[in-house]
């Protein structure tokens, strides 16, 4: 298999720019947009930016794995719902960074479900990326926002998802779990606008269009950046979101972090990287 660790690093922080810019125009939107009109849009013009991959990159789309599917789809639904509003209620970078608490929640998780082994370094990485997050988000202090719980519950979900693509990942090709995906999660997504729809102008409906390619973009780059380069080499880069974050967040909203959230800040980035190394060092060790 080939390995392109500086394309690969080149198409990650493309991908994560185009999340973070997504991130940044979702809270802007739901100022005027509804959240569950966001998710749907979301969603819908996601799968329609779909279509040409699958156009030109033809895959078959019969499964045997539905129902693993189905959950993937429902649980990184539900993960959507809960991150979009965490966007919407607390600072851009806060909420980035609690997105981050997902790859904690991974090794736990695959480690019940899959079984998994845990490395003794990892439970360390998980420490110290959660004493990270509880210095952003500041328990007990007047800057904390309960609405940050919202998003780590999100993460935990959302590593769920993941779990559900690994268990699929040995039959299913990238392109048909996303296109899985994008179909149930834009079918469930009608659902709560029987009680939310509201009449768009046409500059509404643009800003779900961005938002939904821009996503869509950012997951496409993301997977071909793992596709062509291994995950330990180039998994530091997704932190580069952290730092387009916190740029958009000052320029258009004046957000600044304080002291003790950037010292979190650093420690979420360390446990991150840290977890990378521990996961790289254990799967060179199964291949050996």
């Amino acid at each position: 298999m080939t390995n392109h660790p500086l394309k690969g690093a080149l198409f990650l922080l493309a991908g994560e720019f185009l999340l973070a810019a997504m991130a940044a125009s979702i809270k802007h939107s739901t100022t005027f947009i509804p959240h569950e009109l966001l998710v749907f849009g979301r969603n819908l013009f996601g799968l329609l930016a779909l279509l040409p991959l699958l156009i030109l990159h033809p895959v078959s789309l019969r499964t045997d794995q539905l129902k693993l599917h189905l959950l993937r789809s429902l649980i990184g639904l539900t993960a959507m719902y809960g991150y979009f509003y965490v966007i919407a209620h607390i600072p851009l970078t806060e909420a980035i960074l609690v997105k981050f608490t997902a790859p904690f929640f991974l090794p736990l998780i695959a480690f019940l479900w899959l079984g998994e082994p845990l490395a003794h370094k990892t439970y360390w990485a998980i420490a110290i990326g959660f004493i990270g997050i509880t210095l952003i988000l500041q328990p007990g202090s007047d800057q904390f926002s309960p609405v940050a719980l919202v998003g780590i519950a999100a993460a935990a979900c959302a590593s769920v998802a993941k779990v559900c693509i690994r268990r699929m990942a040995s039959t299913e090709p990238n392109l048909r779990i996303v296109f899985y995906f994008a179909l149930i999660s834009t079918t469930v997504s009608c659902i709560p606008l029987t009680w939310s729809w509201q009449s768009l102008s046409w500059q509404h409906w643009s800003w779900l269009i961005v938002v939904g390619c821009l996503g869509t973009g950012g997951q496409v780059l993301m997977t071909q950046a793992y596709r062509i380069a291994q995950p330990g080499q180039v998994g530091i880069y997704t932190y580069s979101a952290v730092i387009y974050a916190s740029l958009i967040g000052w320029i258009v909203w004046g957000e600044l972090l304080n002291l003790l959230a950037w010292i979190g800040t650093g420690l979420v980035i360390l446990a991150g990287i840290w977890n990378l190394k521990v996961t790289k060092n254990n799967h060179s060790k199964s291949i050996d």
